[in-house]
């Protein structure tokens, strides 16, 4: 059932799943393979300036407005989406299991590469560590691998997770790191890792949302 455009106030569930990401990230078709719901977007980057819900019992599939740099947003525009997303987390975190950022394969280091050489902290890795802060566990989705060549895939996601802090190979964190195509489907790695946690509730039942690619 959606419940996209509703305040928080409205909308009551026990458990939630959160999905953020950069405008044109991929995370609406991410979010339509998984849980087979047209996912409301924006016909211009920055229109959606409030989460879109997705309920399932008493679990509630939350789709973030896109952050960072938007063609044609201003500046002031893209400050107050930041703010509402930390605001939204800081709020709700103790009933959020996870949140899912997607993030882009083939730009991710390169972004967060510039913003560093500029001397200031790439929004990805900032939104990550807030995050992480708050308690909060975090699935990484890398999207659109299937733009990087196969043998170089083991390269780049290695420089993914070592600049989001952690020690390569990623191999060695499968459990935050899921390597995904949404445009073509190839999500299995991400749904087993949110059926996990669903699992790790003793809510198998809401595990069903997730249950086959759309």
């Amino acid at each position: 059932m959606s419940l996209a455009g509703l305040n928080f106030e409205h909308v009551e569930a026990k458990h939630e799943i959160v999905f953020i990401g950069r405008s044109n990230v991929g995370k609406s078709t991410l979010m339509r393979r998984l849980i087979g719901i047209k996912v409301r977007v924006g016909r211009r980057p920055g229109v959606t300036q409030r989460p879109n819900y997705y309920k399932f019992g008493d679990l509630l599939v939350t789709d973030m407005p896109g952050y960072g740099y938007m063609k044609g947003v201003d500046y002031k525009k893209q400050e107050r989406i930041r703010d509402l997303i930390v605001k939204y987390f800081e709020d709700n975190a103790p009933r959020i299991l996870c949140a899912v950022q997607v993030v882009d394969a083939k730009s991710f280091s390169e972004v967060v590469d510039r913003w560093t050489a500029r001397g200031e902290v790439p929004i990805d890795v900032e939104l990550f560590s807030f995050l992480k802060d708050l308690g909060i566990p975090v699935i990484v989705a890398v999207n659109k691998i299937d733009n990087i060549y196969e043998r170089e895939r083991d390269m780049v996601l290695d420089d993914i997770v070592l600049r989001l802090g952690f020690n390569p190979p990623w191999t060695n964190w499968l459990d935050r790191i899921a390597p995904i195509s949404a445009k073509k489907g190839e999500v299995e790695h991400l749904r087993k890792l949110l059926k996990d946690r669903l699992r790790a509730i003793k809510r198998p039942d809401l595990a069903s949302c997730f249950s086959m690619n759309k």
